[in-house]
């Protein structure tokens, strides 16, 4: 055994004891899930965002991300699984209601790589939220991604997990280990050394969670590409051994930040090294242009805008005060959650994720928590990159090995299987604390999976596709045409209609009162925004 494994082991054991074990109950989770409005045709909705729904801008349950056509379905947190899939299918319900009522033909894309996209980017239009400055800039920012890299790059959707254990298991980790630490930069440095464990292991979401094997060729129309498709029906592309396009490189190119170098080895030197690349100028974004003949292309010429352009596969968090920068946050009151950002949607779930996922996702970054995390070098960054690209685009390709830090290359099931014995022993302290049963009968299921990729959800996927020789779109849509049906019928099981009406009548109040407060103009607004240290 080796120390790392006895580290783990020795937590695991001290968990198990009868004073700290009910400290670990009240995981809490939330789940951001993104979607495409399409037509009934499977084309992009070109409609503005439903006014029925409220204000995209202050809306807590419904908003948009990149485009006005791509919704985004918030829940708060909670610490019961049921709870919180039973609060993201009454958000799916109400959307998918008021959906029929106002456009009629309407519905949901369910899969992460985007529907049948026709012309060019000016089909994509850009997300709005208002007159007031914040709106604009929000505006503003998704105009710049559209000029950096493109609007379709921007639709492809997914699901982002947000994790946080309870005070609690803190106060009693603490106690153990925390030596002179403050408590919250205790919560910080631990945090920081679940995410580093992440880049080490995240290779297993797009494995197991990974739904994008294909793809409909109208995404990469007018898209330079060096990937081996292969074609099914009359234009849909795949590879063979895929799991996660929605993850891979593919017609998307940041030299910029390709060299950024954002440590996570301490919240100081993460906030420090995020800060420098959103005020380091990039040649490439500068010719670009940033305010010309009088209208903005981006909110800056920088290697990013502001800190959400930041691509990671996960990230430290901390709840921003309005008009705060989300550095400012982290610096000033340290992480209070984590937001895993490599789920792809689950084509085979109405609302985007299902509870076996949200379970073994519990187990996962619980396991990356206590696990030793030494610091993240670049040798080490780089290949933990190389497996990630490797398991995105051939993770279940036979005989695939993946390479260790400090040992030889391995075989992807054989590590798998290395990893799922200590995810076992986290599953079973969660079972005993919460789980009657559920987090073991989980880890089966996705054990499994690491035995026969055939089980996989991309493999599901791709096999039925190849089954009829079915194109993506019709595949997409019938999903899509059963979840619309099996949803908007549904009945309430957490919240009422009544309760999202309530809240779309004050997004709009909220909204109509940022947008009287504004004392400046926006021009001004946005130099005073970038001004702040």
């Amino acid at each position: 055994m080796t120390k790392a494994n006895s580290t783990l082991a020795a937590r695991i054991n001290a968990w198990h004891q009868p004073q700290s074990l009910p400290t670990i109950k009240g995981i809490r989770r939330g789940i951001e899930r993104e979607s495409l409005r399409i037509t009934a045709s499977g084309h992009l909705a070109q409609s503005p965002h439903p006014a029925s729904l409220g204000s995209a801008l202050t809306h807590g349950y419904i908003t948009t991300d990149f485009s006005e056509s791509q919704m985004e379905f918030i829940t708060p947190a909670s610490d019961s699984v049921d709870v919180l899939l039973a609060q993201l299918g009454d958000i799916h319900g109400y959307v998918l209601r008021h959906l029929s009522g106002d456009k009629g033909d309407e519905q949901l894309w369910p899969l992460s790589m985007p529907c049948l996209l026709k012309g060019g980017d000016e089909h994509i239009p850009l997300a709005q939220y208002g007159s007031s400055n914040i709106g604009r800039m929000k505006t503003l920012y998704r105009q710049g991604l559209h000029h950096r890299y493109g609007s379709r790059m921007q639709v492809i959707s997914g699901v982002h997990f947000n994790f946080s254990m309870p005070d609690s298991f803190w106060s009693e980790w603490h106690n153990q280990e925390g030596q002179d630490a403050c408590l919250q930069d205790f919560v910080s440095d631990k945090y920081l050394g679940l995410i580093r464990n992440v880049y080490r292991f995240g290779w297993l979401i797009p494995y197991l969670c990974g739904a994008s094997p294909a793809l409909c060729g109208s995404f990469l129309n007018g898209v330079e590409h060096k990937l081996p498709f292969e074609r099914l029906g009359k234009g849909t592309l795949y590879l063979p051994y895929a799991t996660s396009l929605r993850l891979s490189d593919l017609g998307y190119t940041n030299n910029a930040q390709a060299n950024l170098n954002i440590s996570l080895d301490s919240l100081d030197e993460y906030v420090t090294s995020l800060r420098q690349a959103i005020n380091t100028h990039a040649p490439e974004f500068a010719d670009i242009g940033v305010k010309v003949d009088g209208e903005y292309r981006q909110l800056n010429d920088n290697v990013l805008q502001i800190e959400n352009e930041l691509y990671a596969p996960i990230r430290p968090k901390r709840t921003a005060d309005s008009g705060e920068k989300p550095t400012d946050a982290l610096h000033t009151r340290g992480i209070e959650y984590i937001e895993l950002r490599s789920v792809d949607v689950n084509p085979y779930s109405p609302v985007g994720i299902d509870a076996a996922q949200v379970r073994f996702l519990d187990t996962f970054l619980l396991w990356c928590l206590l696990s030793p995390s030494a610091p993240l070098g670049s040798e080490e960054i780089a290949l933990n990159r190389r497996n990630f690209n490797k398991v995105v685009l051939e993770g279940r390709k036979p005989g695939l090995t993946l390479e260790q830090w400090g040992g030889e290359s391995i075989g992807l099931q054989a590590l798998g299987e290395q990893h799922f014995a200590e995810l076992k022993d986290v599953a079973d302290l969660l079972d005993a604390c919460c789980g009657r049963g559920c987090y073991g009968k989980t880890h089966q299921q996705h054990l499994a999976m690491i035995q026969n990729p055939e089980l996989t959800l991309s493999a599901r996927v791709l096999s039925e596709l190849k089954a009829s020789n079915q194109d993506i779109l019709p595949f997409g849509l019938a999903l899509s045409k059963g979840y619309h049906d099996q949803l908007q019928q549904s009945r309430p099981r957490y919240w009422e209609d009544s309760f999202f009406d309530q809240e779309g009548t004050r997004s709009l109040a909220r909204q109509q009162k940022i947008e009287q407060s504004d004392l400046v103009d926006f021009d001004t607004f946005l130099k005073d925004y970038f001004a702040k240290p």
